[in-house]
């Protein structure tokens, strides 16, 4: 039946399309994001279990693997955690030959991390096994669900995660850009 036109029929359709902010609909997106999430990190998780790790050392990988050099600053601020949370986590990468970590050119105070072989191996590995699980949402979902996902994200991030994501070259949402990787050798393009 058409809308009818008027005070009343636009508060109809406005009333209709504010039926998403009805308690029992946020609940539902908690749900979602709840499980969505244990599914998403369910398959790295497996992984890092077996090497004795966990999501904790997996975020500092994969924003090693996004940003290669970054300082330990620049890690703590987009992590949002203290220097003896990411020392426990950070000792045993490096440790371990995940981490290489070098010092400033300028600043020799500075510590610029970075992946190792080793490391860049674990993060593809980790990476492959939650890319199944987003290409296979972003395939039933369609392109319009995706920018709205994209879209959702975003606000639920407060101003400081925002900056941390624009920081990755991400304002759009789109992927930064990233050097291509075949045989192993960086820059050479598949």
């Amino acid at each position: 039946m058409p809308e009818r036109a008027g005070p009343r029929g636009a508060q109809g359709a406005a009333g209709r399309n504010l039926l998403f902010l009805r308690e029992e609909e946020l609940r539902l997106a908690q749900d979602l994001l709840f499980f969505g999430y244990r599914d998403f990190t369910a398959g790295p998780d497996a992984i890092l279990a077996e090497l004795g790790m966990g999501r904790a050392h997996h975020r500092v990988l994969h924003f090693l693997g996004r940003r290669p050099g970054l300082t330990v600053g620049e890690l703590l601020g987009i992590l949002a955690i203290t220097k003896q949370s990411l020392a426990r986590v950070l000792t045993p990468l490096i440790a371990q030959g995940y981490v290489a970590q070098n010092p400033g050119r300028a600043d020799r105070r500075q510590r610029h991390l970075s992946l190792t072989l080793a490391g860049e191996a674990l993060e593809r590995r980790l990476f492959e096994r939650q890319r199944e699980t987003v290409t296979r949402a972003y395939r039933e979902a369609g392109p319009a669900a995706v920018e709205g996902f994209r879209h959702v994200m975003r606000g639920l991030m407060g101003p400081e995660a925002r900056r941390g994501l624009e920081r990755l070259g991400n304002r759009s949402g789109a992927p930064a850009a990233v050097p291509a990787v075949q045989d192993g050798v960086k820059g050479k393009a598949p």
